[in-house]
């Protein structure tokens, strides 16, 4: 079964929801904020949302109550809240891997219960972040000691994907909690200009290595982890004992983890019932701990919970990522909007969209429905964006003057974790003037009144109509940074139960990575190897044989 009992239902576009939606989207095509507001004064009060310390004002939609009755009623008919109790309860709804999907258990308190064929698995959850907790704790307060008897002062976690960019996002979005006396860096691609760059002015003596990898063979995690044991053995002498002072895994792989020199007691695992990009809360958050210690990591897991917990109870019509899952549809199926702009205001969530890009297109770039049909309609909107105020001054003017309609999430934060004279109030200003102007836009008769030259006013009118939501906090918090994800991922969720495809595997990544097994070898043949690839391919390969490599 995939997410929920979704063979018992209609093709989505056949059902009544979908069929009204279609109609409905005709009479909006061309309805614009500027009357939406004008007709209805309480609507920028009224169209909010609220849970888990996140406000949500999505009034700045090209929507009115009856789009998000006919969406609410799209999301009933495609069975969401059963869907939503399958995922909770722990039903195998990743239904092409046969494997239940409960990121939601990693945050879960302690007593609560969620079984996996007959097992409970909220205490192994707690068991592993205890484990994490003390492990980090030594090597926060000194106690872990590397070869030469020197404390840790360098964190590196080397890994790629949901191993990555998870703990890469945190880590820059929690820089504020973080001790100061360590450094944490990442590496992730094969390129060994990113290992050699984040080590080169670093001491192996004061360094630890966390490797990644959930089968310890993923191609560029073992790759760079295999740099990684030759750089330290090169400084330490080569004395093979130092590995296991300066090396932990992530991993359920205790045998090849054990190969590599690393003591499994500095092993820690996770599930099956984990997808990569879900897991920045399990143990491939390990560096996420040592950064802001244990507690803290807690506090994080807390707000996920209570996003979790405002998902799984709250009612659709005041439910934030409901709400936002069932807005992207509407974009991107009836109003032909094709990417989604993640717009944080605030310096420290700038690695949050391209966190955003794998959780979500690599969760619904999917083409075929759960049982195996091409969808004849669109999925998966791109993802992507830059931290404000950076991006007004880059790929703002395309948003605003451009012929694509690019729906926009802005996020801000009331107060400021490093207030300085002004800063905070004018980036404030900017986030609400922006949202501003993409909804209201500037008519030709307000830039005329203006005085502006006539044969210029065509290039200053902005037709506005271009819709955002806008996210509010008090300010980042681990917690609040939980809770922002998890609002994310059942964003995602959502999007995927009424598109009724599986946002849990990720075949896609596959076929690549199999024809790169086939190509290295044939790279790296010191005789002339048997090309059997398309010509391009085969005449791409022999030009870098011929240009010096060999």
């Amino acid at each position: 079964m995939g997410q929920g009992t979704s063979q018992t239902l209609a093709p989505l576009t056949a059902r009544a929801g979908w069929k009204k939606l279609q109609q409905h989207s005709a009479s909006m095509r061309d309805a614009h904020l500027r009357d939406l507001f004008a007709a209805d004064a309480k609507r920028g009060e009224r169209m909010t949302a609220s849970g888990a310390g996140l406000y949500l004002d999505y009034s700045k939609n090209r929507v009115t109550d009856e789009t998000l009755q006919l969406l609410v009623q799209l999301a009933n008919e495609a069975n969401l809240r059963g869907r939503i109790d399958a995922m909770f309860r722990g039903d195998k709804i990743n239904s092409t891997e046969n494997r239940a999907v409960l990121h939601v258990a990693l945050r879960a308190p302690r007593g609560e219960k969620i079984v996996v064929d007959g097992e409970d698995v909220v205490p192994k959850v707690h068991e592993v972040l205890d484990r994490m907790a003390a492990f980090a704790q030594r090597v926060r307060d000194g106690s872990w000691r590397g070869q030469t008897g020197k404390r840790i002062r360098n964190v590196i976690n080397i890994g790629i994907g949901g191993s990555d960019l998870g703990p890469v996002m945190a880590s820059e979005a929690l820089r504020h909690y973080a001790t100061r006396d360590m450094t944490f860096r990442f590496i992730s691609n094969v390129d060994g200009t990113d290992f050699v760059e984040t080590t080169r002015d670093l001491d192996a003596s004061e360094t630890l290595f966390i490797i990644s990898s959930k089968t310890f063979t993923t191609v560029e995690t073992m790759t760079n982890a295999q740099s990684a044991r030759k750089w330290l053995l090169d400084q330490l002498g080569g004395d093979e004992s130092a590995i296991a002072k300066h090396f932990a895994a992530v991993s359920t792989d205790a045998a090849k983890v054990s190969a590599f020199g690393i003591d499994t007691k500095n092993m820690f695992g996770f599930w099956d019932w984990v997808g990569g990009r879900y897991s920045m809360d399990s143990a491939i958050g390990l560096s996420t701990m040592i950064a802001i210690g244990p507690e803290q990591f807690r506090e994080m897991l807390a707000g996920f919970h209570e996003m979790d917990e405002h998902f799984r109870t709250t009612e659709f019509s005041k439910n934030l990522p409901a709400i936002m899952g069932l807005l992207t549809v509407w974009y991107v199926d009836f109003l032909n909007a094709h990417s989604i702009a993640v717009l944080p205001y605030d310096q420290y969530l700038k690695r949050f969209p391209a966190f955003l890009q794998q959780l979500t297109m690599e969760s619904n770039g999917k083409h075929v429905t759960l049982d195996g049909r091409t969808v004849d309609y669109m999925t998966g909107p791109v993802y992507w964006g830059e931290p404000g105020t950076n991006g007004q001054h880059s790929f703002y003017q395309l948003i605003h003057q451009g012929t694509h309609l690019i729906p926009c999430d802005f996020i801000a934060f009331a107060k400021s974790l490093n207030p300085i004279a002004r800063h905070h109030n004018l980036l404030l200003a900017n986030v609400l003037a922006q949202a501003e102007a993409l909804a209201f836009g500037k008519t030709a008769a307000q830039v005329e009144a203006e005085g502006t030259a006539k044969e210029l006013v065509p290039h200053r009118v902005f037709e506005g109509n271009r819709p955002s939501n806008m996210i509010l906090a008090d300010h980042l918090t681990p917690k609040i940074l939980g809770a922002l994800v998890a609002l994310y991922e059942h964003s995602v969720f959502t999007q995927g139960a009424i598109w009724n495809i599986n946002s849990f595997d990720q075949w896609g990544v596959e076929l690549g990575k199999v024809l790169a097994q086939r190509i290295a070898p044939e790279l790296e043949s010191p005789s002339e190897p048997p090309l059997k690839h398309d010509s391009s391919t085969n005449a791409l390969i022999r030009r870098l044989r011929a240009d010096g490599r060999h």
